[in-house]
């Protein structure tokens, strides 16, 4: 499991479904804070409806 407030783009660029959008989710999350919902991942841009397939592998601390 990920932490998704503190896993490095790096991290979460091999979390499946979320390929690619490590740099996304990081710059989101240090202009808006700390993710408190897994479906906020619908609002970092491109992520829309793509952040489903990583639930199973994130978690929120």
């Amino acid at each position: 499991m990920i932490d998704l407030n503190t896993a490095s783009a790096k991290e979460l660029d091999a979390v499946p479904g979320l390929e690619g959008h490590g740099y996304e989710i990081v710059r989101y999350r240090e202009e808006r804070g700390r993710f408190t919902a897994l479906r906020q991942l619908d609002e970092v841009p491109g992520l829309t409806g793509k952040g489903d397939a990583a639930h199973a592998h994130l978690l929120i601390g």
